[in-house]
């Protein structure tokens, strides 16, 4: 089984449309209104092109993506990395695709490349299991915010990743 992470590209929008969709159900039926619970194929088009859209495949199929923020909407309300449309595909859930995506993420680009010590995300207090596993994951709610959009409460969480010793070559 070969595992390949990578930055999505405009060819596989149908794809991440098609996981997307499936994983972002129950959002749908909590009545929630994430752009990428209901995303058409342009608003995916645009997420990639316009943000730093990653996958995971499993044997060239994408089984999950996630999407780290470039939006300066964000960036007043936190200026660190923010992470958003993370989706599993259900024909592949309960494997930890999802969660060895999201550790790659944290760990390579946001810690590695950006040198970020912290990330943050956002999800919805009614959400029955998102927050808690999020907690698992060492996340912490950090703010409260109700948009007032039928939403409720979401949840502002940031995770401390790992500072591990940096060795300096000099010579």
């Amino acid at each position: 089984m070969s595992e390949t992470y990578r930055l999505a590209e405009l060819k596989d929008a149908e794809i991440l449309l098609e996981v997307t969709y499936r994983a972002y159900e129950l959002i749908r039926e909590l009545g929630l209104h994430w752009p990428a619970a209901t995303a058409d194929l342009a608003l995916i088009e645009d997420n990639i092109a316009t943000n730093e859209c990653y996958v995971l495949e499993v044997d060239g199929t994408i089984v999950a993506t996630i999407t780290l923020s470039k939006e300066e909407e964000i960036k007043k309300i936190s200026p660190l990395p923010f992470i958003k449309w993370f989706a599993a595909h259900p024909d592949y859930s309960n494997r930890g695709y999802g969660g060895k995506l999201l550790d790659w993420v944290e760990e390579h680009i946001i810690a590695g490349q950006l040198g970020s010590a912290a990330v943050t995300l956002a999800t919805a207090k009614k959400h029955p299991w998102l927050v808690q596993m999020y907690e698992r994951r060492g996340y912490e709610r950090f703010l409260e915010l109700d948009q007032q959009n039928g939403d409720g409460i979401m949840y502002l969480m940031k995770k401390t990743l790992s500072n591990k010793p940096q060795f300096i070559q000099r010579g």
